[in-house]
């Protein structure tokens, strides 16, 4: 494999760190790369940006974009304005700056191709606030101010599915080798994932060429679900790639003349899409966890960091559960939090501690669906830890047994979940205001779009019988 910019990779496995003009023309040339898609994640976790030649990229100039791909809905309106003290058509350039240590090949593209990340700038060089990207690092920048440093693990769970033009059809599993199309129920079978082993095979091959990091892929619970474990690190490196990665197994699917879907809720009667997080938490000066003290116990820290969570969780579910399809996964007995109860091992809890060495002590976040934007979804979740640790907040007591069995803590919907995200001024004060009132207004515009939408269930069941 051709080495990544910057030459080999460093001794913490990044790439690209402390890249130069110089070794990003010698990594082209490299690649033979023709043309660099310059990437920036909108609110949605949407790519937005330019594709421009390599030899116009080289000299590394500011991609100019308008602030208005922070104000999109997913179905392409324009809001929040007002709320950002912005005019649709008289909004000023941002600047999009290239993280070089993001350069990546699109091995799937028709010619040879490379995708750069790009961070959002006023045009005076500070930070856009409403930026997903900036908002997650500024959360790592406030745990840096106490000397910490947060640690995550994403697990990203999706469905491949048959093609489907038409929106108004139910979803298919896809036929696998065998002949059949894919079946649920089958958690963990080794056969169900070789089904659609050439999807896999690409998967793993994209992901190798971009310099991903796979631990490893599971069948999960649902008809040709799958789940991909990515290696514990940085979190805005892991926001990243877990943004990447859904642009590649999309486009290993296309490839195969299926569709990867990460919708939280895309089959009825099939588990719904999370992405788990686990999080820990490391002294900057020792590199140890802080969630575990000298003698192997867990640590005050630990307790109030579950204390945050629990607390301030329910407040931010509009980041895990962004949609109104989000809603549809967090039911009981499948498969999904309906709380915020924390348990040892215990996966019908929203927190569980996973078995693990004292060194790895760690809490997973089992509340985001697979839909969720990753740097809005770790943003918000290191969110509610950090201000549990600051507050000193105590947590509940473990829970032993089903969790389902204990009280719904957890927004029914969007509309009740944009009402309690609004009333949190913690969340806000950390997250950002300007961030946090623009993200209120483009999910309170969707919400209204859904409503306008007739279902199925209504025709069926309403059209001649009220």
């Amino acid at each position: 494999m051709t080495a990544p910019l910057g030459g080999t990779p460093s001794e913490d496995g990044e790439f690209g760190v402390g890249s130069t003009p110089e070794t990003l023309r010698h990594w082209l040339r490299q690649h033979r790369i023709e043309e660099i898609d310059c990437a920036v994640p909108d609110i949605a976790g949407v790519a937005r940006g330019k594709t421009m030649p390599a030899e116009k990229f080289v000299k590394l100039d500011p991609v100019h974009l308008p602030i208005s791909i922070f104000h999109q809905t997913i179905t392409g309106d324009y809001v929040g304005f007002e709320e950002d003290g912005q005019q649709l058509y008289a909004e000023s350039d941002l600047m999009m700056v290239p993280d070089l240590s993001t350069i990546r090949p699109a091995p799937w593209a028709s010619s040879p191709t490379a995708q750069v990340i790009h961070d959002a700038l006023w045009q005076s060089g500070g930070p856009v606030e409403i930026a997903p990207r900036n908002v997650l690092k500024h959360i790592v920048e406030l745990y840096e101010k106490e000397g910490w440093r947060p640690v995550v693990a994403p697990e990203l769970e999706f469905y491949l599915t048959k093609t489907n033009p038409d929106p108004d059809y139910p979803l298919e599993p896809p036929t696998g080798r065998s002949g059949r199309p894919g079946a649920g129920r089958q958690a963990y079978s080794l056969g169900a994932v070789d089904e659609y082993d050439k999807i896999v095979d690409d998967i793993y091959e994209f992901a190798e060429r971009q310099y991903l990091k796979i631990d490893t892929i599971i069948q999960e619970g649902g008809a040709a679900q799958l789940e991909i474990n990515l290696l514990h690190g940085d979190p805005v490196d892991l926001a990243d790639q877990v943004f990447l990665f859904k642009r590649t197994i999309r486009e290993a699917a296309f490839t195969h003349n299926c569709y990867a879907t990460f919708m939280a809720k895309p089959l009825a009667n099939e588990p719904g899409s999370a992405m788990h997080v686990h999080q820990s938490i490391v002294d900057i000066k020792t590199g140890k966890n802080i969630f575990t003290l000298g003698n192997g116990e867990p640590s005050k820290l630990f307790f109030n960091f579950i204390g945050g969570q629990q607390t301030y969780l329910p407040d931010a579910m509009c980041l895990f559960a962004p949609y109104v399809n989000s809603y549809r996964r967090l039911v009981p007995n499948g498969a999904a939090p309906i709380n915020v109860e924390w348990g040892y091992d215990n996966r019908s809890a929203g927190l569980r501690i996973p078995i693990s060495p004292d060194t790895a002590r760690r809490v997973e976040n089992r509340l985001a669906g697979a839909d969720s934007n990753p740097y809005l979804a770790l943003a918000a979740s290191l969110a509610c830890g950090y201000l549990g640790m600051k507050n000193a907040i105590e947590p509940r007591a473990a829970v032993v047994g089903n969790a389902y069995r204990n009280d719904r803590q957890l927004p029914r919907g969007l509309l009740e979940s944009l009402t309690a995200f609004e009333e949190s001024n913690e969340l806000h004060e950390v997250l950002g205001k300007r961030f946090s009132h623009v993200y209120l207004a483009l999910k309170r515009s969707e919400f209204e779009e859904f409503m306008r939408v007739i279902s199925p269930w209504e025709r069926e069941h309403l059209l001649l019988s009220v």
